[in-house]
């Protein structure tokens, strides 16, 4: 169950020639991909891609209808593997996953396939996670494509210029014989849009075509000495055609007036903030003309050195637009200009920050200090004032007005009990040294837990851990989730501990899916899937490559259990890995499956009982100690009426789902009695509406006693 169905939205894939499509970014992809005769697609889920494979799963049948072959990769890795079909067959291929991690598990694949080169178009579609809406470290996927000699696409962001890099993507790598990667940013991914749909078109050669004849050659396999022809083809044969095709096609584009003492030279990517900035300073107009030429770089490798020197010809300054460091753009062009013995001044990061996303703030000052310096006629005489540029003070501003929102665990995630009973047994063995995993359960590095003090990749979790393991009096514990047990965690975590004979716990957490990167199926998933293979159990793999201390956990709301085998994980004297599995569905999949169906029943008629918990204000104490081992959204403070309860007390709201964490915690932590468990009936029975009558009659009755006993004490008293 993916995050999202688009199973409706799929079917504009079948659209014809000639009509205008309109949509997502990811879903006008996916109809380039078929209009431009793909072969095989595959891929891993990650932000900001992660629909786009959701799209691929729920568009399986037009695919197969058409030759093309989709595969749900393992990794990364897998998917960048899977494009070798192109190197001895010319069949068009494409995968996609997020960069810069998915990147960077692909690397030893991607090195592989750039120095093998292609046949077939191959085209790596990369979701550029930078910046302020990114959930991982910040890096760039530019030093991959100059790193393995792949060419490296950045579109403009909008429908038209996506699908058009599409194509072009695969042109340039079938006339240069090398992989291209096609870098979508996070609001290109989202952005909506439309364009003029071609034809969806078979592949030439299909996978099918393939195997009914295999070939080889030896000249493209990776070996010596192979590989040592390989690097010199990259440089005298690869590059040269790159170049040739990108100048002769005009993949570049040339936005402005051809005179100008200044100009600006972008990444594609940045040109909507870059169009933004300029209208803010009165140098372009809302359709996007502007007062100031521009250099867009819809490829930002290789760059091509004619276009940059013809482009700075006549001018004063020019300045370059490349968000992130380090500053490979610029180093290059400052080269290009160096050899040609120009006297144009070239600036960017001395204007622009070195790090950090290109807001429209951020663009803004920069290039008001920018023309300051170089073009100061051409601004207002506001925007000539230094002090009119202030994007930190801005941005001061707006975090002391809104609030800040850390990540955490949603309402009633099974993972937060799992913390919630490490805590505790924290409390009753002293701390220990914990490693995290990419996930979810990466959440418990915030407040309430604050558990585990580093990440250092999906799947290395227990990995992470290596070198403290058995150098103590204490147990090292890792945490590894259920996606990265199964992307790399088997091998670099279970298996190396098991290898080396570690000792310390692993706790695997089994929430059904691939849930931090949209509720996507894996192997261990519980749900029947039509496409994949599914419910084959962790248990058995963790068995089967040598794990002898195994317990499993099949609810995790249950904090005493889960307490007392994480202390007997910690104190046991038998040696070897110890692993936890614990298992609970994802509670949002889980809601996005019951809800539909709870709510069809109550529309029929049908009795529905909804669980919900709550706290006793009469009895709570106030010590809040059930959210200092919860953190549940749903739990949270109110006050009473009451002038002798200053104090706040604990409040459950309407979003509590029922889950019985915050019970089964203020229980494991002997906290207090006043959480209790009722239920919300939607169309109950005759019986049941006859109850809840002569439960509010007396009720009532017992109120206005208590009442009336009230006053006559008061009256007694005056």
């Amino acid at each position: 169950m993916a995050e999202r169905s688009f199973a409706r939205e799929v079917q504009q894939l079948r659209v014809p020639a000639g009509s205008v499509f309109r949509g997502e970014g990811i879903l006008a992809i996916t109809k380039a991909l078929l209009e431009n005769g793909v072969g095989y697609v595959g891929g891993y889920q990650g932000a900001p891609i992660s629909h786009l494979m959701d799209v691929l799963a729920d568009a399986e049948e037009i695919l197969t209808e058409l030759g093309v072959r989709f595969e749900a990769n393992a990794s990364e890795a897998a998917a960048t593997a899977m494009l070798a079909a192109s190197i001895n067959y010319p069949i068009r291929g494409a995968v996609t996953f997020k960069s810069v991690v998915g990147t960077n598990v692909a690397s030893d694949a991607l090195a592989n396939l750039a120095s093998a080169g292609v046949k077939g178009g191959a085209l790596i579609i990369v979701g550029e996670d930078y910046g302020e809406g990114s959930s991982i470290l910040q890096e760039r996927s530019h030093a991959f494509a100059m790193k393995s000699q792949v060419w490296l696409l950045d579109p403009r962001p909008n429908l038209p210029s996506m699908v058009k890099a599409v194509g072009d993507g695969f042109a340039l790598s079938e006339a240069s014989n090398t992989p291209v990667m096609l870098e979508l940013r996070i609001r290109a991914c989202h952005l909506h849009g439309s364009f003029v749909t071609r034809e969806n078109r078979r592949p030439a050669m299909t996978v099918a075509d393939a195997l009914a004849a295999p070939t080889r050659d030896t000249d493209r396999i990776v070996l010596p000495p192979a590989l040592f022809a390989h690097e010199q083809e990259k440089v005298t044969q690869r590059w040269p055609a790159a170049v040739q095709y990108i100048r002769e096609h005009r993949l570049n584009e040339f936005f402005g007036p051809e005179d100008c003492a200044v100009g600006i030279i972008t990444q594609g990517g940045m040109f909507n903030t870059l169009m933004r900035a300029l209208q803010l300073l009165g140098l372009a107009d809302i359709d996007g003309e502007s007062r100031v030429p521009i250099y867009v770089l819809n490829v930002t490798y290789p760059l091509i050195e004619e276009e940059f020197l013809a482009f700075c010809a006549g001018k004063k300054a020019v300045l370059v637009v490349e968000e992130g460091q380090p500053d490979f753009i610029e180093q290059a062009f400052a080269a290009m200009l160096y050899r040609a013995g120009s006297t144009v001044r070239l600036a960017g990061k001395g204007h622009l920050p070195r790090a950090g996303e290109y807001t429209g703030a951020v663009m803004r000052a920069g290039l008001a200090g920018f023309l300051r310096e170089a073009a100061p006629e051409l601004l207002s005489d506001r925007d000539r004032a230094p002090n009119e540029d202030r994007p930190n003070e801005v941005a001061a501003e707006i975090a002391r007005v809104i609030p800040q929102r850390p990540p955490g665990f949603c309402v009633g995630c099974p993972e937060r009990p799992i913390f919630a009973a490490l805590k505790l047994v924290q409390e009753e063995l002293g701390p220990h040294q914990i490693t995290g995993d990419i996930g979810c359960h990466l959440f418990s590095t915030q407040p309430p837990f604050e558990i585990g003090g580093s990440t250092m990749g999906y799947g290395l979790g227990t990995a992470s851990n290596a070198a403290f393991d058995g150098g103590g009096r204490t147990r090292p514990v890792s945490i590894l989730g259920d996606g990265g047990f199964w992307h790399n965690g088997l091998a670099s975590s279970i298996g190396n501990a098991v290898f080396n004979r570690s000792d310390g716990l692993t706790v695997i957490v089994d929430n059904y899916y691939s849930a931090a990167t949209g509720g996507q199926d894996i192997l261990s998933s519980r749900a029947r899937n039509a496409s994949r293979a599914t419910n084959n159990p962790i248990a058995a793999a963790v068995r089967g490559v040598g794990v002898k201390w195994l317990r499993e956990i099949d609810r995790t709301y249950d904090v005493p259990k889960l307490r007392d085998t994480l202390r007997e994980a910690l104190t046991t004297p038998e040696t070897g890995p110890k692993v936890v599995i614990a298992s609970s569905e994802c509670m949002l999949n889980r809601q996005r499956r019951e809800r539909p169906a709870r709510a069809a029943a109550i529309g029929e008629g049908r009795r529905v009982a909804v669980p919900k918990f709550g706290v006793d204000a009469d009895i709570c104490t106030g010590d809040h100690a059930c959210m200092r081992l919860s953190g549940c959204p749903s739990l949270g403070l109110k006050r009473l009426d009451d002038p002798l309860r200053e104090d706040p007390v604990a409040f459950i709201d309407d979003s509590c789902v029922g889950c019985g964490n915050c019970g089964e915690v203020a229980d494991a932590a002997i906290l207090c009695p006043s959480f209790y468990r009722t239920e919300l009936v939607h169309n109950p029975g005759p019986l049941e509406r006859l109850l809840d009558r002569l439960r509010r009659t007396v009720i009532a009755a017992l109120q206005r006693r208590r009442e009336g006993r009230r006053l006559l004490r008061e009256d007694l008293a005056a």
